[in-house]
């Protein structure tokens, strides 16, 4: 059995850019995470340890966006009939997620150190941060120039990961100069905690995007009462019920309806109206269709205000 018998249409995602660009972010972003722990230990830095347990997370998302990236290149079978195109939101999802719980730690650690202030090696704590800042820089230009050639919420949760590193770097910088200049310890815990804040509102709009895609709500950009009125100015379509739009992976969209039709008009025809309406107008090249008519499949109630002749 071959894969058209699944779907005329392939549920598959060639994304070579983002493939090219995550792999050039994971090799850079490896070494430097090994660089930062061992720089963050030596130094006692909370803010460099911070920065360095969330570039452990980037190194994880950056494996599961891979993955994701990998997976939605495979085929639809009979078990996955939509392919493996969700993976990719699943992905984003953990990503989210793990961005959420290594804020929450920061904060606690760094409660825990304005308690018990420790001692930091400034010098250490500034070339190591300052290296960082350079790696960040460049990893976010290219995954920010990524996201507006190829959409995925896969590239977009790995480029917030490198934003909250970008803002890491700067933050762990302007730590050792305060602590420098002040003799202030307690910048170190505060900055950091500050970066954990900015990490979890990067998370949490991640997880709040995928999640919804994995509820299969109507993607934002959709307005489903136009789509429903559209469709019923279909010639022949004098009722359109029973409709659903979600959001297979970000850019492949599916929709079914069910409509009544008139008659006297030849439903293949309007199968044809329907789809071109909604691929011109709205990019939606997935879409199912059912014809029906009141008098020959019971809606109860409902149907019954549509059983007088339509003209």
């Amino acid at each position: 059995m071959n894969h058209a018998d699944y779907h005329h249409l392939d549920h598959v995602k060639e994304q070579q850019k983002s493939k090219k660009t995550l792999w050039i972010t994971l090799i850079l972003t490896l070494f430097f995470t090994i660089v930062e722990i061992v720089g963050g230990l030596l130094s006692n830095s909370l803010a460099l340890l911070s920065d360095s347990a969330h570039m452990i997370s980037d190194v994880i998302a950056l494996g599961l966006s891979m993955t994701a990236i990998y997976m939605a290149t495979r085929k639809p079978n009979k078990k996955y009939t939509f392919g493996f195109l969700r993976f990719e939101i699943i992905a984003s999802f953990l990503n989210g997620l793990a961005l959420a719980v290594i804020a929450i730690g920061i904060a606690i650690e760094g409660i825990n150190r304005m308690i018990h202030p420790q001692d930091v090696d400034l010098g250490l704590m500034l070339t190591i941060a300052s290296i960082g800042l350079i790696v960040n820089i460049v990893l976010t230009v290219v995954l920010s120039r990524s996201t507006k050639e190829e959409n995925n919420l896969n590239v977009k949760s790995a480029l917030w990961h490198f934003i909250g590193d970008l803002l890491s770097s700067v933050g762990v910088i302007a730590s050792a100069i305060l602590i420098y200049f002040t003799g202030y310890y307690l910048f170190d815990p505060l900055i950091s905690m500050v970066i954990g804040a900015i990490i979890f509102m990067g998370g949490f709009k991640i997880i709040r995007e995928s999640l919804a895609v994995l509820m299969e709500s109507v993607p934002e950009q959709f307005d489903l009462d136009q789509i429903r009125a559209d469709l019923a100015s279909v010639e022949g379509v004098y009722d359109v019920h029973e409709l659903h739009l979600w959001a297979v992976s970000t850019e492949h969209y599916s929709l079914t309806a069910h409509v009544f039709v008139r008659e006297d008009i030849q439903p293949y025809c309007v199968i044809l109206g329907i789809n071109h309406l909604l691929k011109t107008k709205y990019g939606i090249e997935h879409s199912t269709i059912q014809i029906e008519h009141p008098m020959i499949l019971d809606h109860g109630e409902y149907g019954k205000q549509f059983l007088l002749p339509q003209t």
